[in-house]
């Protein structure tokens, strides 16, 4: 509770600092973020490989297979809910078409090569062909891949000296992660403030507009129906008090949404969740690594909302069976989605233009998106939460 108020004061002061409008200071608070940013990045992907790893040689293959069958159907279940509220939203609200002039005047950032790339090319990029790229690259999936295929490999040693030297040796290196991962977290109010202050600067500065309100409406509503409704409701259906798991995970949450990745925020993720919810240290890091890269209930929502959207410019009829293809469509996206931030905007610029849909929409909606990718992040580690602490529910 004391970590939560200091958090929250942090947040309160960092937003003061960037409506202040003093550009030096605005320079400190956006280098300070960058190296929060930077430091989480740099303990997530060893904790992620580490996690499966060591979860599946410990824990048994079959063991591990029933926790991946139930995280996995839960993560389809939240997703296909965060989408389906989207495209419900969608037809209530009903937004309008946008004035020519304004998508003559917008502009798409170019697209990386994952942003451009066939969804066949996204699924080969997955396959490694260098043990070490994964790990420079940053490439979730293919470390993931990685971690089962040694971590399975260990399961399935006989058991021997060898066997033990190297597990008890990834065990101590998991030991020194987390002990690095809570000084990190010890210094947090401060890039709290950065995070904070960084925020309140762009938002006094203009970067919201308003001549897309309904989109924004849609998308944003549906981020809040999710998670304070959805979701808590998947937990009840458990026998889990939603006010105390999110009461719990509110570190992660707040961590999630100022660094807008959820790969950045699994440190912080998989820490609360043993710590201060409780979760069983064999779950929480074999299910928060696994949601981290396919739990993404935001960018589902993102994806569909956005992609009617930009079809609508272009006059294509959305009807039932237009929506029900997209909804598919996005969860399928979804799933294969980087925890990165603005993953989801690159991955739905690269169907819009696989299809030939007006992309320039999506240079109007790029200067409100920091908003959007902040909510749905902390909708995406909330919803990580809620899967695991169900998935621990299950196997008490």
């Amino acid at each position: 509770m004391k970590r939560t108020i200091i958090w929250i004061a942090a947040l309160v002061v960092g937003a003061i600092l960037g409506l202040l409008g003093i550009a030096w200071l605005d320079e400190v608070m956006n280098f300070v973020a960058t190296v929060y940013t930077r430091l989480f990045q740099l303990l997530a992907v060893p904790t992620i490989v580490l996690a499966v790893i060591t979860t599946f040689a410990t824990f048994g293959s079959n063991g591990s297979g029933k926790i991946f069958g139930h995280t996995l159907t839960y993560t389809l279940l939240t997703t296909f809910a965060a989408a389906a509220v989207g495209a419900a939203l969608y037809v209530i609200v009903a937004p309008g078409l946008l004035p020519l002039e304004a998508l003559s005047g917008a502009t798409v950032p170019e697209a990386s090569a994952s942003g451009t790339a066939s969804y066949a090319d996204h699924l080969l990029s997955v396959i490694p062909n260098n043990i070490v790229r994964p790990f420079l690259e940053g490439n979730v999936l293919s470390l993931l891949l990685l971690a089962f295929a040694v971590g399975i490999g260990l399961s399935k040693l006989p058991e021997s000296e060898n066997k033990a030297v190297v597990v008890k040796g990834l065990l101590g290196l998991q030991d020194l992660l987390f002990l690095l991962i809570r000084w990190l977290i010890w210094t947090l109010p401060l890039g709290i403030v950065a995070f904070s202050a960084q925020l309140s600067a762009q938002v006094s500065a203009g970067v919201v507009a308003d001549s897309i309100g309904k989109y924004v409406l849609v998308v944003l509503g549906g981020n809040v129906i999710q998670f304070f409704v959805v979701l808590p409701l998947f937990l009840l259906a458990k026998g889990l008090n939603p006010v105390h798991v999110l009461g719990k995970m509110m570190p992660a949450v707040l961590m999630a949404l100022f660094t807008k990745s959820s790969a950045a925020t699994l440190p912080v993720t998989m820490e609360t969740a043993e710590k201060r919810l409780g979760i069983k240290k064999n779950v929480a890091r074999f299910v928060l690594p696994i949601c981290t890269t396919i739990n993404m209930n935001g960018c589902a929502a993102f994806i569909l909302v956005t992609s009617l959207f930009v079809m609508q410019q272009d006059g294509t009829e959305l009807s039932l069976g237009t929506i029900l293809l997209w909804l598919l469509i996005s969860v399928v996206s979804a799933v294969g989605n980087a925890g990165v931030p603005m993953g989801c905007f690159f991955l739905t610029l690269s169907l819009m233009s696989g299809i030939g849909a007006p992309v320039a929409v999506l240079g109007i909606i790029l200067p409100i998106y920091t908003i959007i990718d902040m909510v749905e992040t902390a909708e995406n580690v909330w919803s990580d939460s809620c899967v695991s602490a169900m998935v621990d529910r299950d196997f008490q």
